[in-house]
């Protein structure tokens, strides 16, 4: 197996402008992204701490046993590497995104490359948009919120809106179908948890985001084959995924938002507390390192909806149904991927479906359910 180190030794380094590089290999969805690109014929690098888990986790995704691994142990290890070698595609599955992301994608504008990953809060998806006009000029193209969430609720309101004017109001839910694998939660997942915490609630109201309650607006969906499950509202990338439909009144719900009145009343304080820096990075540490037992997913499909209304009084609403929710953003995630290494998208920073269409949502395995 050739070995980069970005902690200092280098072994096969060359130009490396055809290789798609896995930041987080070794995860659930870093795993089944990589799996998923090496059966497209794609020359897939894992990139990590450990040299002996991304052998592994290359092992189970089909990789060649002599397959390329880049060491790296932090964000701006894993940046300077990309400087020096200039991949064609990174894809970030790492976690902390509003951290990580900026310091990622630009070092792959640097060489002109691009840059994938599944960031889901309003923090982490906006930071990255606004990198928008450097993307351009360096000809390349990022993409953030490439899973689930965002690309299931983006999707269908990209639909409903087709051959229409502007909407004056939208509303998305996101409701994924998870099976939970055995182990540690994991610090991707644990970010995702605080952070979710710590942003609290967000809505656009005349076309500014302004703070809401996390939990707020409790309701109860029932889905196109007769399931149904609570959701609530949350400071999400598919809430800003869906301003860019631009209408004035966006406002965003999911099924892992607290819906329980002593949770929803609890969740601001503890928010506050997860705000300081320091209490934060515990927070994920400690909650990352907490392992579950695996169960089976709640329901047989994830569900992405919106309703969109217009000043005239026209209303529409929609579906998309998926499966599991992390094979679907898996599947998301290597389909943006693949399409990007073959030169598809535009240069600047996008969510999925801006970038791509909305018929990606199909290309991944979704189906819409259209009013």
């Amino acid at each position: 197996m050739t070995e980069t180190s970005g902690t200092g030794g280098t072994t096969g380094v060359n130009r490396t402008d055809d290789e798609v590089w896995i930041v987080g290999a070794t995860g659930r969805v870093g795993r089944g992204v990589a799996g998923r690109l090496a059966a497209r014929g794609l020359t897939v690098v894992p990139v990590g701490r450990s040299r002996e888990r991304m052998a592994a986790a290359g092992a189970e995704a089909g990789l060649p046993a002599d397959a390329k691994v880049v060491v790296a142990d932090t964000a701006e290890r894993i940046a300077q590497e990309v400087v020096r070698q200039r991949p064609r595609v990174v894809v970030n599955t790492m976690g902390d995104y509003a951290t990580t992301a900026p310091v990622i994608a630009r070092a792959c504008m640097s060489g002109g490359g691009h840059y994938v990953d599944q960031a889901n809060d309003v923090v982490a998806v906006g930071g990255l948009l606004a990198l928008h006009e450097e993307a351009t000029r360096a000809g390349s193209t990022l993409v953030t919120g490439a899973g689930f969430g965002v690309l299931a609720t983006e999707a269908v309101v990209l639909k409903l809106c087709e051959g229409r004017p502007t909407p004056h109001r939208v509303r998305v839910d996101s409701v994924a179908s998870v099976a939970v694998e055995a182990g540690a939660l994991g610090a991707a997942l644990a970010s995702g948890i605080v952070d979710a915490l710590t942003a609290g609630g967000r809505r656009y109201a005349d076309g500014e985001l302004v703070r809401s309650r996390l939990g707020a607006d409790p309701r109860r969906l029932t889905f196109p084959d007769g399931t149904s499950a609570k959701t609530a509202g949350v400071a999400s990338g598919e809430l800003v995924a869906a301003r860019a439909a631009e209408a004035p009144f966006v406002t965003a719900t999911s099924s892992l938002a607290p819906t329980a009145p002593l949770l929803r009343a609890v969740v601001p304080l503890l928010g506050r507390l997860l705000s300081v820096p320091a209490l934060r990075r515990l927070a994920v540490d400690r909650l990352g390192r907490v392992t579950v037992k695996a169960a089976p997913r709640p329901r047989e499909h994830s569900w992405g909806h919106a309703v969109v209304e217009w000043a005239d009084g026209t209303r529409r609403e929609g579906w998309l149904r998926a499966g599991e929710g992390m094979d679907f953003t898996a599947d998301v995630t290597a389909t943006v991927t693949a399409l990007l290494a073959r030169g598809a998208g535009r240069p600047g920073a996008w969510t999925p479906a801006a970038a791509l269409g909305a018929d990606l949502a199909t290309s991944a395995g979704g189906t819409f359910v259209l009013d």
